[in-house]
């Protein structure tokens, strides 16, 4: 293969070769970006590989402008605008595949390099992640092997000369890269994270649609990072808190509007004791407003950049909403009690119910209180019922539930006796507020697993759970995982509902041992988390530290603008002593030779750049004649210096610095 691609002409063969970066560019891009345009990109680099191969011409010009017209309509017509992250980069997706049909000059190919250098860029966008650098560092190698290559002279130079190069080119820009990355001030983001879509993948939103997912598919990747400091919480114990959902229209659970900040935290009335749990999470990015924190946390987490505060009903927030990678330090406690100990016109509000909806529940409900000795306000008595007949009526967990329809609780109370967290919890709030007892939805992760390597705890995607609380006279509000009752192994331990491998997955790791694949994951994990920690993570206060290290009493973001200044500065004067680095270590009798012509041409006598001694003793005899008596000592000075040139080693030294004091003293000849 590497063979025949050499066979071919200079031309096609470059050519190729930057196709195939610029391919490798936009790959990342395609599962962000609409379809048609990944497909007319690919369709349109196969084309202009096919013209190369076939040393056919380029298409004509308004041919490439009614694919771009096309492509402009089509951007406008799947964003319903031409602006903005998304739309933006669809048209550079097409606009540099179709520049590659365009290609009549160096200047044009230059085009398309610079590009793809602002391409390659816009992955980040997307993802962060320690691959897409890796894949992201590769393609600037490539783009640099393809520009270098241009710039060499006709013939057929091999690539590995142009990789060869450019690899050099990026060891030598490894220090100031460094520089800025540490020094350069760090700024807001210019844009954030794509939002959350309502798809069927595990993981938290802003709300909760019961019933219209038929299955759900376990996303396993990485949601956030802990650091314990001491003793870690039991498995179950882990329940980090999300958006608390206590609106309910009948199919979706949504959040109260957060109220302003010192209202909310008023009305918490929360109360904590010790032991308290202090911890470090670095959440992965993403475009959300609340933090995660094991219940329940008094004090404020500091989030660089933004405004926290806390709801009443104890979920941290954060104005603006985080738009990137984020660390903080938190400090919670498991033994507290929060909301009013007693009855209050405000818990009306999480009795509600819409008229309508699950009407088989509701008459369940009413048969309980009919049937049943309780007291009005005893709450944990009917909680305690509930939670038997979940443990006890043949209630499963499944990822595969099939489609709920318009009433849920029914469905799951009665018909289908099966679900995942959110058709469980759901079912039993709704359950519990017929029944009088005031109830809402937490969710958030439940659970995690400790990476051996490095110590953190990673919290997954998967892990992503619903429970309940409700409120209970004299106590306030009580966790309550009606999923515990149902499938008790789904929380306080490892084990995991997990999703139908494919064929391909099958066949590639059906006969890997479960061990290595731990251990070998657990080895990701810590490279990655240490990415995110030293990389992504960097953030302002990070640079203050360093200044602090370096010695800065109080450090400020104009110190950073001095020493990047300055480190600059010594790294400019740095290379230019690097540039001057051959002409120092030069062979001194060769300088000595350059300064003995430069006189002579300052003299008005031209001499070629490679004469020697001889040559210039028979050219300055030529000039003022063999009889000049002023001649002699310079034709006697050059005969020395050629002879030095062939003196013993231990000698050249001391007779090449007499050459040189004499050299000064030498008196033009007339």
């Amino acid at each position: 293969m590497l063979k025949r691609l050499y066979k071919l002409p200079r031309d096609c063969r470059d050519s190729l070769f930057m196709l195939l970066v610029v391919a490798w560019i936009l790959l990342p891009l395609t599962p962000h970006l609409p379809l048609w345009s990944s497909a007319l990109s690919a369709a349109l680099l196969l084309w202009r590989a096919y013209l190369a191969l076939a040393a056919r011409p380029m298409p004509p010009r308004w041919w490439l402008v009614a694919v771009l017209l096309v492509s402009v309509i089509a951007t406008a017509l799947t964003y319903k605008t031409l602006f903005g992250r998304d739309a933006g980069l669809t048209l550079i997706m097409v606009l540099l595949a179709l520049k590659t049909l365009e290609l009549h000059a160096q200047r044009d190919a230059f085009v398309v390099f610079f590009l793809g250098f602002f391409t390659l860029l816009s992955n980040f966008f997307y993802s962060q992640s320690l691959l897409v650098a890796a894949a992201m560092l590769l393609a600037v190698l490539a783009l640099l092997t393809a520009l270098i290559n241009a710039q060499l002279p006709a013939g057929r130079p091999p690539l590995w000369l142009g990789a060869k190069i450019a690899a050099r080119l990026m060891l030598l820009g490894t220090p100031m890269m460094l520089v800025l990355f540490l020094l350069f001030p760090r700024l807001t983001p210019l844009w954030g994270m794509p939002k959350d879509a309502l798809t069927a993948r595990s993981g938290l939103s802003a709300e909760m649609q019961v019933g219209t997912i038929a299955s759900l598919a376990l996303d396993d990747s990485t949601a956030m990072r802990i650091k314990f400091e001491g003793q870690p919480p039991t498995q179950s114990e882990l329940y980090f808190r999300g958006p608390v959902l206590s609106i309910f229209d009948g199919s979706r659970w949504l959040a109260a509007h957060p109220a302003a900040a010192g209202r909310e935290r008023a009305n918490a009335q929360l109360q904590v004791r010790a032991p308290a749990i202090d911890y470090q999470i670095t959440l992965q990015a993403r475009q959300q407003p609340w933090l995660l924190l094991l219940d329940a946390a008094p004090a404020a987490p500091v989030v660089a950049g933004y405004k926290t505060f806390m709801q009443n009903d104890l979920q941290w927030r954060t104005a603006p909403a985080m738009n990137g990678l984020v660390r903080y330090q938190a400090r919670s406690y498991p033994n507290f009690r929060s909301g009013p100990e007693h009855w209050t016109e405000s818990l009306q509000d999480d009795l509600k119910l819409p008229a309508g909806f699950n009407p088989r529940t509701l008459q369940l409900a009413a048969e309980m209180l009919a049937g049943t000795r309780w007291q009005s306000d005893d709450g944990r008595q009917k909680v305690t019922t509930v939670l038997t007949r979940l443990r006890t009526g043949g209630y499963r967990y499944t990822l595969d539930p099939g489609v709920y329809g318009e009433h849920s609780a029914d469905e799951f109370w009665f018909d289908r006796r099966q679900g995942f967290c959110e058709h469980i919890a759901s079912s039993f709030v709704i359950l519990m507020r017929a029944l009088g007892v005031p109830a809402r939805i937490v969710t958030g992760y439940q659970g995690g697993e400790l990476n051996a390597i490095d110590g953190f705890w990673s919290v997954r995607h998967s892990d992503a759970h619903a429970w309940a609380e409700v409120w209970i006279d004299g106590v306030g509000w009580q966790r309550v995982d009606p999923t515990a009752a149902v499938a008790p192994a789904r929380i306080g331990s490892l084990l995991r509902l997990q999703s139908p491998r494919g064929a391909l997955a099958s066949a590639l790791f059906g006969n890997v041992s479960p061990a290595f694949a731990v251990n070998l994951r657990a080895l990701w994990d810590a490279v990655n988390n240490r990415w995110n920690q030293s990389v992504l993570n960097y953030s302002q206060a990070s640079q203050f530290r360093l200044l602090r290290d370096l010695g800065f009493s109080a450090p400020r973001w104009q110190d950073l603008i001095y020493l990047l200044g300055a480190t600059t500065t010594l790294s400019i004067l740095a290379g230019l002593l690097w540039s001057l680095r051959p002409v120092m270590r030069r062979d001194p009798w060769l300088r000595l030779l350059a300064a003995v012509i430069r006189r002579l041409q300052r003299n008005g006598i031209t001499l070629a750049a490679t004469s020697t001694p001889r040559s210039i003793a028979a050219h300055l005899s030529q000039r003022f004649g063999s009889q000049s008596d002023t001649l002699a000592p310079w034709l006697d000075w050059l005969a020395r210096l050629e002879v030095q040139r062939y003196a013993p080693p231990d000698a050249r030294h001391q007779r090449l610095a007499t050459l040189q004091a004499e050299f000064k003293h030498l008196h033009w000849p007339k």
